[in-house]
């Protein structure tokens, strides 16, 4: 890789790794496994960085990588996890603690949805991409994008504590969970 070329793709990570880790994260649930997904998709990014600088989006072209390396993770990696039903008790409640109880229970109900359905509901309120933006993101039709949004929300209306995060929570958990992956 020429010398520009390697200049123009370390601004490229130096100005959108934060962001790309915070998908990550959405997508895995884990700190540490978002990091990995990143680091894995930008080194593919690398290796063809010279056809992905020409492209017009090249930062939907790693999202896209982002995803598919989130679902190889799965493919190599056949252990299942388990995630606790119950938060610990806290003796003290105040709104820190509120918005933590919140992003919590938000994080655990798409820590139960399937991979394909977490990475919709991610691309679609998350990175708020339009149905035809997710579905080339995810490399399926609009239709599948559709069905796979309705299902996950259904999912996620269905799982006990999500239903007691009001409206003016909901805005304020986007906020704290922006605060809380800013940490990454």
């Amino acid at each position: 890789m020429h010398a520009e070329q390697e200049a123009h793709f370390q601004s490229f990570v130096a100005a959108r790794w934060n962001h790309l880790v915070r998908t990550a994260y959405l997508l895995t649930g884990d700190p540490h496994d978002a990091e990995d997904v990143t680091q894995t998709a930008l080194a593919k990014a690398y290796r063809s960085w010279r056809r992905v600088s020409r492209m017009d989006s090249p930062e939907a072209y790693v999202r896209r990588m982002l995803v598919s390396c989130n679902s190889d993770r799965f493919r190599k990696r056949r252990v299942a996890e388990r995630l606790t039903d119950a938060v610990p008790d806290r003796s003290v409640r105040d709104n820190a603690v509120a918005w933590a109880d919140e992003r919590t229970a938000l994080m655990d109900a798409l820590a139960q949805l399937p991979a394909r359905q977490r990475a919709v509901v991610v691309m679609r309120y998350w990175e708020d991409l339009s149905e035809a933006e997710t579905a080339d993101v995810l490399g399926c039709s609009p239709g599948t994008v559709k069905s796979q949004a309705s299902k996950a929300l259904a999912k996620l209306r269905a799982v006990p504590g999500l239903d007691q995060i009001t409206t003016s929570a909901t805005r304020t958990t986007r906020t704290a969970l922006n605060e809380r992956t800013a940490v990454l």
